[in-house]
């Protein structure tokens, strides 16, 4: 299978400025990617030379089999800035319309594409609305729906979800889920919990290098789950610790424990006996989550 992007000891400079450092991935078509990484670690950069809005200082990228900006890759990729910006002067339709044009569709074609991206975002109804008639979230709706149009091989969202209200954020969410068979999309934020739900692959950027895109996986001996509670309950490391098969409790944060455990020793479900455990000692917890969190997975050990 080819790959999906593929990029060969990639440095980029702004100046005297290096903003990526010798950054190799090899990622393959599949569910969504994160990008992740503090403000300034390179994130917009490596974005822009997927995109072939930059080109690198040094080394090489290639996009489903072809450099960045080659005419092979239009209709294929696409791109949503965090600050995409809709006209005030146009319609919804006729924006997407002139979009879905300046693809190759005729004018009978676009106005059928504009109607089914509008739908994907569940804004059908929008079509003959102006941008300023709509609430932040449904404009961002919008914007995800123009990226979505010829129904692009690899979509590039960043901060697709910044500053939406619950609603529109978990929509949002939902959309990219559903479309995850057909399309693979690589997502950046600062929300870790949310590309959590939506990840199974982790690029992670440090000063321009990248440091991991491989997330945790459980050996086969031991398995992990991450409790988080409330408020800190009294001799909670040492209860879990009693637990049978547990081989490891580490309090990786305030408030959040994670558990090593040896699934085959297991007479019970090792859940089954961390709820139980709750329920006997009156500890209220937040979550019970399967492995570890993508927070601990990147920083529990320094990033």
């Amino acid at each position: 299978m080819s790959l999906l992007i593929e990029a060969k000891n990639v440095s980029h400079y702004f100046g005297s400025k290096q903003a990526l450092c010798d950054v190799n991935i090899e990622l393959e078509a599949g569910k969504p990617i994160a990008l992740v990484g503090p403000n300034g670690a390179g994130k917009t950069t490596l974005f822009s030379l997927i995109c072939g809005y930059l080109q690198p200082s040094k080394g090489s990228i290639k996009v489903l089999g072809h450099k960045p900006g080659n005419a092979a890759l239009f209709g294929r990729l696409s791109a949503l800035p965090q600050d995409a910006l809709l006209s005030p002067d146009f319609s919804v339709g006729e924006q997407l319309n002139l979009f879905a044009r300046l693809q190759g569709f005729s004018a009978k074609q676009a106005k059928l594409e504009t109607q089914r991206v509008l739908e994907l975002v569940d804004l059908a109804d929008t079509n003959s609305s102006r941008p300023n008639e709509l609430s932040h979230g449904m404009k961002k709706r919008v914007c995800i729906a123009q990226a979505l149009i010829g129904s692009p091989k690899l979509v590039m969202l960043d901060e697709a979800t910044a500053g939406l209200d619950p609603v529109n954020a978990r929509a949002i969410r939902e959309l990219v889920s559903g479309l995850s068979e057909q399309t693979t999309f690589v997502l950046s934020s600062h929300d870790l919990s949310e590309l959590e739900r939506l990840c199974d692959r982790v690029l992670y950027l440090q000063k321009g290098k990248l440091v991991t895109h491989e997330l945790h996986k459980d050996t086969a001996q031991v398995r992990y789950l991450t409790l988080q509670l409330r408020d800190q309950g009294e001799g909670v490391l040492a209860k879990l610790e009693a637990l049978e098969s547990v081989v490891e409790v580490s309090n990786s944060q305030r408030n959040e424990f994670v558990i090593g455990y040896n699934q085959g020793q297991a007479t019970d479900a090792m859940d089954i006996q961390i709820l139980q455990l709750c329920h006997q000692h009156n500890w209220q917890y937040r979550a019970l989550v399967n492995g570890h969190t993508l927070e601990n997975q990147l920083f529990a050990n320094g990033g």
